[in-house]
């Protein structure tokens, strides 16, 4: 990428930025830190696993696990809304932009520091009293999110104990951006080990007394445990200094109500897929909500892993945007959608193939009977359909807040693919059960990231939104093929832990043939992630 950059030189490692100002060349170190977080993220889903697996063999689908899950609304909305998308989208952007005047140097108090002085007390205070708040009106939220519940008592107290999350992801997210922002990716990426192994071990230690409140109180722990896990790096990150008054000379103030309103209103609106799924999945039959959970959270997993590429390399295109190099901004923008849309397509082909056996392999066992994993396999291929999308809208809101300017475009694609999503839910829900508002999810988000496509290159990044479809329909034509390939194979071969075997091998292999053959270069990229460099525009 052209234009001055602070990007760690190639030999750094993701740990290890190169001085303020040097030019560099970015590509070795992006590849080394994708891959580092990536290996991170990977250990924290497996967590997760284990975590859902506790939770679904102690409680199985029913009233208690259902009651635990309109909780976990609380954490699930804190972490889009205040360690990944919401706090990365505003954070990322304002402190690449304080690394930059401090590069340039000429100023009387750190630009960095000052920006820490003057957002993070007003920010933890803020939340602070916000998670007050939800503890207190506990009872209306369970009432707004599950109407249906027949006894919404035990719900109320698990909302109560999560309601900690509201200041406790605040603040590791505000770390992990400034963290990021600096070059540092391994530590944020380590944050949901420690918030899994918190939920992990509460549960099973104190489940025989606390029922499945123990699950909700070790989101608490969880939640306290990811803010250790950054403060000793964040510390000698950004170490205490500054003042409000240097900001202030700057010009306008980075993290403005003009900025936040846009970006904190779109993270909600994306989330509030989940509201619409759990309204109504309360009035269907107990374990509902418990099969739509546990689909979603598999079937998200290839999602989780494509979206690091984007994670990673949205400082470098927020760095771009600050210093006017729009044309490698360009590049990087569509070279992460292709890579990113490739992941998350080779992930929608295994699940479509070998979803019976993932779950039973995974959740089959204790409470979670046979009928619960068929309902969970097919709720689980419907939620694939969507991946793509999910996808799409994840790694295009980066580039739409990446100039710290506010933007209201993405909320507005947003909000239409939510009233796709609700108008669908609400035909589909009773003819098609949990399998229809899976689908009504599928097509909602698909809206929405077909519309912030189109929308990007006027308002942001000039991307080519044809050049885009044109490296993804490849991929997908592999993907259809593959997921053919492996569920004829799953099929064949008896036994979950065999199938899934004979899936999760020939998934990989046809789709990376099929790629080739379309000639889909991402195909090829996607094996050599990890030991080369991304390709970057020269």
């Amino acid at each position: 990428m052209s234009g001055a950059t602070t990007d760690p030189a190639p030999g750094t490692t993701a740990d290890e930025p190169a001085a303020p100002g040097a030019r560099t060349r970015p590509g070795p170190f992006l590849a080394r830190a994708a891959g580092g977080a990536a290996g991170l993220t990977v250990v924290a889903a497996l967590l997760g696993l284990v975590r859902d697996q506790a939770v679904a063999r102690l409680f199985g689908a029913s009233h208690a696990s259902d009651a635990f899950l309109i909780a976990w609304t609380v954490p699930e909305m804190a972490a889009t809304l205040l360690i990944e998308d919401g706090m990365a989208l505003l954070l990322v952007p304002a402190f690449s932009l304080a690394l930059t005047r401090r590069a340039a140097g000429g100023h009387a108090r750190d630009p960095v520091r000052a920006l820490v002085a003057d957002t993070l007390p007003r920010l933890s205070a803020a939340l602070a009293c916000a998670g007050a708040l939800l503890v207190w009106g506990a009872p209306w939220a369970v009432g707004i999110l599950a109407p249906g519940l027949d006894d919404p008592r035990l719900a109320v107290d698990c909302t109560r104990l999560t309601a900690v999350t509201v200041l406790t992801f605040g603040i590791t997210g505000y770390f992990s951006a400034a963290l990021r922002a600096h070059g540092r990716f391994l530590a944020p990426a380590g944050v949901y080990i420690a918030y899994n192994v918190g939920i992990i071990g509460m549960t099973l230690a104190l489940h025989s007394v606390w029922g499945v409140r123990a699950a909700a109180a070790g989101v608490a722990v969880g939640s306290l445990l990811m803010i250790l896990t950054l403060l000793p790096t964040f510390v000698r990150l950004v170490p205490g200094g500054g003042g409000r008054r240097a900001v202030r000379e700057e010009g306008p103030a980075l993290l403005g109500v003009t900025v936040l309103a846009p970006v904190i209103l779109f993270v909600v609106s994306r989330q509030s897929q989940v509201f619409v799924e759990r309204f109504l999945a309360s009035s269907l039959p107990d374990g509902a909500i418990s099969h739509l959970n546990y689909a979603q959270k598999v079937a998200q997993l290839p999602m989780v892993l494509s979206m690091m590429i984007c994670t990673v390399t949205f400082p470098v295109v927020a760095r771009a945007m600050a210093a006017g190099d729009r044309e490698g901004a360009r590049r990087r923008v569509e070279r992460d959608l292709a890579l990113a849309g490739t992941v998350v397509l080779l992930g929608t082909a295994t699940v479509l193939a070998c979803a019976p056996q993932i779950v039973e392999v995974l959740f089959q066992r204790g409470a979670f009977d046979a009928a619960d994993t068929a309902a969970t396999a097919g709720v689980m291929r419907v939620y694939a359909l969507g991946l793509l999308g999910h996808t799409l809208v994840g790694a295009l809101c980066r580039p739409f807040f990446s100039a710290g300017r506010p933007t209201w475009y993405p909320l507005g694609a947003m909000g239409a693919g939510l009233l796709v999503t609700t108008v669908a839910g609400l035909l589909l829900a009773g003819p098609s059960g949990v399998d229809g508002i899976a689908a009504a999810n599928a097509v909602g988000i698909s809206t929405a990231a077909l519309l912030m496509l189109l929308g990007l290159g006027t308002r942001a990044v000039a991307v080519r939104p044809g050049t885009v479809a044109l490296s993804l329909a490849r991929p997908v034509a592999a993907a259809a093929v593959a997921a053919a390939a492996g569920r004829l194979a799953t099929d064949l071969v008896s036994g979950p832990v065999p199938g899934l075997a004979a899936g999760c091998l020939l998934v990989p292999l046809t789709f990376l043939l099929t790629g080739l053959v379309l000639r889909a270069p991402e195909a090829v990229h996607l094996l050599a992630l990890i030991r080369q460099r991304f390709p970057h525009g020269r």
